[in-house]
């Protein structure tokens, strides 16, 4: 396989082979290149969109809530 870059469109796997009587890309077997075609496997988009797996907004404040209540579950009255 080889990568093609495109400017203007998305880039390309390719894989070097020969077309059958079919039409269809096979591994060619001839050492002189004979009846080699280029045919593209992938098309390579530039960029994909996931999906967020992380909320550290949400988990900062939760813990900001809580630091009041976790003083106060371990303030000891006797010392100063």
């Amino acid at each position: 396989m080889r990568f093609v870059y495109r400017r203007t469109g998305p880039s390309l796997l390719v894989a070097e082979g020969r077309l059958n009587t079919k039409g269809q890309a096979v591994v060619s077997r001839s050492k002189t290149g004979r009846g080699k075609v280029t045919a593209p496997i992938f098309l390579l988009v530039p960029q994909v969109k996931l999906p967020k797996r992380l909320d550290l907004a949400g988990d900062a404040a939760r813990a900001h809530e809580s630091v009041p209540g976790l003083i106060v579950a371990n303030w000891v009255e006797g010392r100063y």
